[in-house]
């Protein structure tokens, strides 16, 4: 077998496995972006625990159509990025946006979250949503509010019989 296709039919084989174990992946257009901005926007993905790469396209479209992804495909053409996101869902979506604010060069273009293809609009609404932490900490914080609020009260009914005692 030829070298070279024994060397991208691995490539395949890594991205499937890639798409198969990440929770969200989010393809973004980085065409313009400077070495710094790239620079930058790959620390900020590695800081939100997200791996970033560019690979060719055809072999992200055979390794997605190989997982039944084809609705991906079109979304494959010119310089595209991608992240994968393992552990938090929206975290490449919010990252990739956050960063796509300041640098207009840098597009979102689609995803794919627990294996549903989502086009820009629906990855932009994944951005919205706060991180698995933040939730947590709203939810604990609301929980905690009326609980906080019911021992105050308590303490004062308290208080106020041994007064008038």
């Amino acid at each position: 077998m030829n070298k070279n296709r024994q060397i991208k039919e691995a490539k395949v084989a890594e991205i499937k496995e890639k798409l198969e174990k990440a929770q969200a992946v989010i393809l973004a257009s980085y065409q313009g972006l400077t070495v710094e901005e790239d620079t930058e926007l790959r620390k900020k993905l590695r800081e939100a625990g997200v791996e970033y790469k560019v690979y060719k396209n055809t072999l992200v479209t055979l390794a997605a159509k190989e997982l039944g992804l084809d609705a991906v495909s079109p979304y494959l053409e010119g310089p595209v990025s991608i992240a994968f996101g393992y552990d938090d869902v929206t975290a490449p979506a919010r990252v990739l946006n956050d960063f796509a604010k300041d640098h207009k060069k840098l597009e979102l273009k689609a995803g794919i979250v627990q294996g549903e293809v989502y086009d820009t609009s629906k990855v932009k609404q994944l951005a919205t949503i706060p991180s698995k932490e933040v939730l947590i900490a709203k939810l604990l914080g609301s929980i905690k509010s009326p609980l906080s609020k019911l021992a105050i009260l308590l303490n004062a009914i308290k208080e106020k019989k041994e007064s008038a005692e």
